[in-house]
């Protein structure tokens, strides 16, 4: 199931957060929200939903903090111009942060209004250290808005600490949250971040290594090219 052609060549005018709008001729504010309620609501087969559920490590309320992260995580980016699109939440990241390739130190890092959700320990995870030292070094934090294809947690059973490959039924319900938020943003670059979102998103995205087993450096040469040819274009 690939997407169509999101890329978008022509230079943007308007960089500029305006109320009811995550970017330049986005969608609505109602928009994001529906689609941050969907998230809480939906089961995609055996994965952990973070917006919906709690473990024993987790704070009270985790499930909406974790949501409530996620939605500061698009406000702050309401001028992006690229959505990066990984693979799936993992135990490291996404499970606890609420947000894709971000950990509960990088929510440290950031501060208010982000919040922690373990109880045990704050976690880090190697891939999102990656990406956020790569985006840091580009001066492009907040021109990206990084997801994941599908938004929540897969693991082994009973490992809720584990990490395993998405399935294609994982893959085929979480690819309809990523087409949702790429046509609200309305990017001019989506970024395929290793197979599994190429698969989905095909012709429409440009591919960059994925940063996990040995893929950072080719994640961040790939970066560096995209953002570069962006400039001025």
């Amino acid at each position: 199931m690939a997407f169509g052609p999101w890329h978008r060549s022509r230079r943007r005018k308007d960089h500029t957060s305006r109320r009811g709008r995550i970017g330049p001729a986005a969608g609505s504010v109602s928009g994001v929200d529906d689609l941050l309620a969907d998230l809480a609501r939906v089961r995609i087969g055996a994965t952990f939903n973070q917006y919906a559920e709690a473990g024993p490590d987790d704070v009270p309320g985790a499930a909406g903090l974790r949501l409530a992260n996620l939605r500061a995580y698009l406000a702050e980016r309401a001028g992006a111009d690229v959505v990066a699109l990984g693979e799936a939440a993992g135990y490291q990241g996404m499970r606890w942060s609420g947000i894709a390739f971000t950990s509960e130190r990088d929510l440290a890092r950031w501060g208010e209004p982000y919040r922690p959700t373990c109880t045990a320990r704050r976690w880090s995870e190697p891939s999102g250290t990656i990406v956020h030292r790569v985006l840091d070094e580009l001066g492009a934090e907040r021109r990206v808005i990084l997801w994941n294809t599908v938004p929540t947690h897969p693991h082994r059973p009973g490992q809720p600490l584990s990490n395993r490959r998405p399935g294609v039924a994982d893959v085929e319900a979480g690819a309809a949250f990523a087409r949702r938020l790429i046509d609200l943003v309305r990017p001019r670059i989506v970024v395929a971040v290793g197979r599994i979102a190429e698969s989905v998103l095909g012709e429409g995205a440009t591919y960059v290594r994925h940063p996990a087993n040995g893929g950072g450096a080719a994640f961040a040469t790939g970066m560096r090219e995209i953002l570069g040819q962006m400039v001025d274009r």
